[in-house]
């Protein structure tokens, strides 16, 4: 475990890895590294910009953003109240420093996340800081780079916080189409949302010493698994040796480092025209540019039943599967297997098939009905085989032209040893950063569960249309109670608290559109919940077809964008 730096005045500090007592002065100069033991402290954004940046040229973001409540969200404490507490303990207005500053010489845009602030959570107003110095990078040309350390995207935000790994993705992608350089550098620790989206779909991704990077963290894999975990399991050196990270270095070696890429990379600032590496799609419309044409009769919303018992309801076995889906929705479906880079993962099946004779690319997690087929499709699960074949698959897509529809139901991505092995949040990421730019109409459907990271690497689309008795949410209720609550037991409240149901979704902006099931579900008639769906899938795909790819491109980043900015929607909602 990394220490925390203590707070200056304090004359002592003890070793978090070695037990030694130090002198503090001691500490400082060696950069709040223990010279007894090597194990570094977590630095707060304050100190890790003064030891990275040349001095006094940090400029913040003029932009001051609102405070957010968007859920009014409660556990045993009022959400305000702990961000309240966050601020005046850090001394900070949100969990990241965003401005300009120089290294090295060199000018760039930069992001410093805080884990002392809520763990470092991404919320909508973290998300629009970090998307805003991305802008900030792209309006003037100079290098992005993001200094992670978070425990993901933050509950108390619910789907709304799970939207800005699309928001920043998205601004990452914009700049990566612009040929201008971004770099992450990992810092202990970087788990979850922040992982699997812009923490590693940068150009360049350096761990300092002693980071630890992953999707899931280590006790969730060891709840999930029931096994122990390796020797050094998700550190930085774990990660370097599975290709996940372009080097490890030290703490007193980081700005050093930092200086030489930069030198290496960063190209002549000034005006440039077109040539390799131009931008091909704005990060966002232009103003007055004509927005994707919505479905005829508008998003038809639903009214909230209970959210516990619609989450229960949505992991019904004899709910319909993709591959029912499949064979009841669509025709000639044609399967295409592997991810060309030696899996093939059951939990993703997708290929060719026909909407009302339109050609186009579905995918989808299959999780199954029986006991033996859901351990077979490992719960619909995916690890990164199965995200990379999905990758796969919408590249092809793109590539011929073919609309892609994507059909949701995983209760997140796979939090084994084995996925985090393979790179789980680096395929999410690049998933998420993919789906942000595909030239051809995206439509997902949330027919089942959404879950998490694992349901956003599905669902970054041009309209997103939800069954009215699935659920979509940034973390299962029994994994927030656990955490925000004394126990468990506390799952119905908290999805209570997460609006997680199709109606608060569609109030939150989240979802277009809801596809009415049979009474009392879809899995008591799934005939009928497949004509609703099919005539669903139809009226929102059929004018997508007649826009500009730039467009839509446009159109959806845009879409996503506006979650930076969420509002409370306490009017909307009832508790």
């Amino acid at each position: 475990m990394t220490a925390t730096a203590p707070h200056d005045g304090q004359l002592w500090s003890r070793c978090a890895g070695c037990a030694s007592l130090l002198y503090r002065k001691r500490l400082l100069r060696n950069l709040d590294v223990c010279p007894e033991c090597g194990v570094p402290a977590r630095l707060g954004a304050p100190e890790r910009l003064r030891q990275l940046v040349d001095p006094a040229t940090f400029v913040a973001l003029p932009e001051r953003t609102p405070d957010v409540d968007p859920i009014d969200f409660v556990d045993v404490l009022p959400y305000p109240h702990r961000v309240s507490a966050a601020r005046a303990a850090t001394g900070l207005a949100e969990a990241v420093l965003v401005g300009t500053a120089a290294v090295g010489g060199h000018r760039v845009a930069l992001a410093v996340m805080d884990f002392r602030f809520l763990g470092g959570s991404l919320g909508c107003a973290v998300g629009e800081l970090i998307t805003r110095t991305a802008e900030r990078a792209l309006a003037e040309r100079i290098p992005l780079v993001l200094v992670t350390a978070s425990g993901g995207a933050r509950m108390q935000e619910g789907a709304l916080s799970l939207m800005q790994m699309a928001t920043v993705s998205q601004a990452v992608a914009a700049l990566r189409e612009a040929g201008v350089l971004t770099v992450s550098v990992l810092t202990d620790p970087t788990y979850g949302g922040v992982a699997a989206s812009f923490a590693t779909n940068t150009d360049l991704v350096l761990a300092e010493s002693g980071a630890r990077m992953g999707f899931a963290g280590p006790r969730v894999i060891r709840q999930v698994t029931g096994r122990g975990l390796p020797e050094g399991f998700q550190t930085a050196d774990f990660l370097l040796r599975h290709g996940q990270v372009d080097m490890v270095v030290p703490r007193r070696a980081l700005r050093g480092r930092l200086t030489a890429l930069l030198a290496a990379t960063v190209r002549p600032t000034g005006p440039r025209t077109g040539g390799p590496g131009a931008p091909t799609v704005s990060a966002a419309p232009p103003t007055g540019s004509a927005p994707v044409p919505a479905p005829a009769g508008g998003a038809r919303s639903a009214p909230s039943g209970d959210a516990w018992e619609t989450v229960r309801t949505a992991r019904h076995p004899g709910r319909p599967t993709t591959l029912d889906y499949l064979d009841s929705v669509f025709d000639g479906f044609v399967e295409l297997h592997g991810d060309r880079l030696g899996g093939d993962c059951p939990a993703v099946v997708g290929g060719l098939a026909r909407l009302d004779d339109r050609h186009l690319m579905v995918i989808g997690h299959q999780k199954g009905h029986t006991t033996a087929e859901l351990v077979a499709r490992n719960f619909g699960m995916a690890s990164p085989a199965g995200h990379r074949k999905a990758l796969r698959l919408m590249r092809l897509a793109a590539r011929l032209g073919l609309p892609v529809v994507t059909l949701v139901d995983t209760p997140g991505a796979d939090p084994g040893v084995a996925a985090e092995e393979h790179g789980q949040a680096a395929a999410i990421a690049e998933n998420i950063l993919t789906m942000s730019c595909l030239p051809v109409p995206v439509v997902a459907v949330i027919t089942g569960e959404g879950g998490s990271g694992g349901a956003l690497a599905f669902a970054v689309a041009d309209r997103v249309l939800m069954l009215q008795h699935a659920v979509y949410s940034v973390i299962s209720p029994e994994g927030c109670a656990a955490i925000l609550w004394p126990d468990r037991s506390a799952a119905p409240q908290a999805a209570r608290a997460l609006r997680l149901t199709a109606g608060d979704l569609c109030r939150l902006g989240i979802v277009d559109d809801v596809v009415p099931e049979p009474t009392p579900a879809a899995h008591q008639d799934p005939a009928a919940a497949a004509q609703a769906l099919r005539g669903m899938l139809l009226a929102n795909l059929l004018p997508l077809l007649e826009v500009a790819p730039t467009t839509l491109v446009r159109s959806r980043r845009a879409r996503f964008r506006r979650f930076g900015a969420a509002r409370s929607t306490s009017s909307g909602t009832s508790r």
